[in-house]
């Protein structure tokens, strides 16, 4: 069975290159936990870097790794490291205002993902669109949630937590693919699976 790098060319299947794509996974849990880190708290629903780096494990990753790498980050905050923003963690956590946006990071990083064509190749058209429909999904996902939890009107759900994110998200989106892009081009990245 072989593998695609990224210059299309077929690799044999290793355990060294499954050991390369899991490490890339744990990396990317790890981003994306750093991500949270780097916050704006502006309300209810914090700016933060989260969404670059999930974006970015989807375009590198593929969409089963990049699901995995989500998947991790999730397990580690829910069991009590502190991942979440501002350094939080728990089941509470991920049942407050937030927690609609952390579980529909799991289908953003799976759209992403799907960008990556069969022969490692990431192009710009269909990483925008995919990066814009995963961010919707984020985007449906957490103002549904929100609003339930805070009791709030769709129109103060989306207002708080939506609207203000669109310009940082879409940045974010087209600089998560410009980087993902490059890495392809270098070859750093295990191929799509």
């Amino acid at each position: 069975m072989a593998d695609d790098n990224p210059h299309g060319n077929a690799l044999p299947r290793s355990p060294l290159a499954d050991l390369h794509r899991l490490v890339w996974t744990a990396l990317m849990a790890a981003l994306i936990g750093a991500g949270a880190y780097l916050i704006v708290p502006i309300g209810p629903v914090p700016v933060s870097m989260q969404p670059f780096f999930i974006f970015l494990a989807g375009y590198l990753l593929g969409p089963r790794h990049a699901v995995l790498a989500m998947g991790l980050y999730l397990l580690a905050g829910v069991i009590g490291l502190p991942v979440f923003a501002g350094g939080k963690s728990g089941l509470g956590y991920l049942l407050g205002p937030t927690g609609g946006y952390l579980i529909g990071f799991l289908g953003t990083a799976l759209i992403c993902g799907l960008a990556r064509t069969r022969e490692g190749g990431l192009p710009w058209l269909r990483g925008v669109l995919a990066g814009l429909a995963a961010v919707g999904l984020a985007y449906v996902t957490g103002a549904a949630w929100l609003k339930y939890v805070l009791t709030l009107t769709w129109t103060k759900a989306v207002a708080a937590g939506v609207l203000p994110f669109i310009p940082w998200d879409t940045l974010k989106v087209v600089v998560a693919l410009a980087c993902a892009r490059h890495m392809v081009r270098l070859g750093l990245t295990p191929g799509r699976r």
